[in-house]
Formats: structure tokens, sequence, C-alpha cells
């Protein structure tokens, strides 16, 4: 049996951490789940890079999720469909104002029109 001080972090640890992350947790969220130091994480992130890079792509988990999703949808809701042009597609598909200013502002009437505020 090793002597000295067990560590902080510990397979059960990581475990709780990276199914937190998953379900795009902050650090901090992850941390009190996992009951331990937000310090803690940071420096066993320090001396294992590769798991920074893991916690990175597990918070992405929750978009990719939400993403497929919404593409599933498409083909049942015409809706959905609309929805996501106008976000993804924005100057083909998103709403659009056409506004017509016609007359002359004089920089005397918006002196004037300040001065009335």
């Amino acid at each position: 049996m090793p002597a000295g001080r067990p560590k902080k972090i510990n397979k059960d640890k990581i475990g709780k951490l990276e199914e937190a992350f998953a379900i795009g947790c902050t650090d901090l969220e992850a941390c009190l789940f996992a009951d331990i130091a937000a310090s803690t994480l940071y420096d066993y992130q320090k001396e294992h890079p590769e798991f920074l890079e893991r916690k990175k792509k597990l918070k992405e988990m929750p978009v990719l999720k939400a993403r497929t999703k919404v593409v599933e949808e498409i083909d049942n809701d015409p809706g959905t469909a609309k929805w996501y042009l106008e976000r993804k597609k924005k100057d083909e598909f998103g709403p659009q104002q056409k506004v017509d200013v016609s007359g002359a502002i004089t920089i005397e009437d918006a002196i004037n029109a300040i001065d009335e505020e």
C-alpha cells in the first residue's frame, strides 16, 4: 500500500466531472458535483492537458444533442425548418424590413429635438 497523502482526484471524481461537463456544467458546477475545489481541477488540468481537451469536447455535448434534435424535427415540422433557415441563412430567409426615408433633417432640427428632450 503506497504511503502518503491520497490523491485529490481519483477515477470516481473524474467520472463525476465528465458527467457534469457532458450536461454543460460550468467548471464550478462540475467541481461542486465532484466535491472538489476548483483549484484542484485546474491543477489536474495543468498536469493532464489531455483532460482539458476532453472537458472542452464534453461541454459541447448539449449543443450537439440539441442540434441533432432540431435537424430531426425538420422532417416532422415545417415550422422548425423555417426557424432553422431564418437563423442559419439570415440573408436569404431571415425577416427583412424595408425602410424608406424621405425628407431632409438639418443640424438645427436635430439640435432643437435634443433641446426639447
